[in-house]
């Protein structure tokens, strides 16, 4: 009995006969159809969000199998935060807010390919793409969090593994998130302002050293190139001399 394998990666809920799943299974005469609704109906619950999945085909009675993996965690993360993107410089700024709920969560849903042993442990992984991402949990730091666990501090929810949160605690991370997001857009304004007073500072020198003036005063490269794009300054790109016959 004959097996062939097709891995994709499809947004969850909205897979289609088109590419990449149509023309992979084309060849081994299986309903696409069906096997487009079967993924859709195991990825609807990640809406948004890209999910590895593997179509199993038995090339005999063509059969199928559909194993589901799910997102990354940092797409996860992003959906419980309700955010778009982690901060660019996660050190300095902070775009949500997560309750430890939220991240027994999703430990659960990335149960089978977390390194940690037991539930503490892959909630301690997820802590920390938490603090890759600039996700404060419990209102704070991660690696504040992570010292916290360690102590103790969450063992009862971690051990029930609670994932629900009241409404109360909904507001709240939406109340916070505004804040956070609202602080993060203030100190770009203000990096952009010491960015445009450095250019004024330096004018008439070559473009390639105010750039490398701005980023050594560690204004943020979206900021830097902005700024530069606006003062009319560019980066002359070198060209490779040719190879000598």
């Amino acid at each position: 009995m004959a097996k062939e394998t097709v891995e994709a990666l499809v947004e969850g809920g909205k897979a289609t006969a088109g590419p990449p799943i149509g023309p992979a299974l084309g060849p081994l005469k299986v309903n696409i159809g069906e096997v487009v609704k079967a993924i859709n109906d195991k990825t609807k619950d990640f809406q948004k969000m890209q999910v590895p999945v593997k179509i199993i085909v038995d090339t005999d009675t063509k059969e199928f199998e559909i194993q589901v993996g799910t997102p990354p965690a940092s797409q996860l993360i992003k959906k419980e935060a309700i955010i778009e993107k982690g901060a660019s410089n996660p050190l300095l700024d902070k775009v949500a807010d997560l309750k430890i709920e939220q991240i027994i969560k999703i430990a659960k849903m990335k149960e089978d390919s977390l390194y940690g042993k037991d539930m503490k442990g892959r909630v301690k992984e997820i802590v920390g793409t938490c603090q890759s991402m600039g996700v404060l949990v419990e209102g704070a730091p991660a690696r504040e969090t992570l010292q916290k666990i360690d102590t103790g501090e969450f063992e009862q929810k971690i051990k029930e593994e609670r994932t629900e949160l009241s409404e109360e605690d909904k507001k709240r991370l939406e109340q916070e998130r505004t804040k956070l997001q609202a602080a993060t857009e203030e100190r770009m304004k203000l990096l952009e302002v010491k960015a445009k007073e450095l250019v004024a500072a330096n004018k008439g020198k070559e473009a390639s050293k105010i750039k490398s003036m701005l980023l050594d005063a560690k204004i943020p490269p979206k900021v830097v190139d902005k700024v530069m794009t606006e003062s009319g300054l560019v980066v002359e790109t070198k060209t490779a001399a040719p190879a000598k016959k």
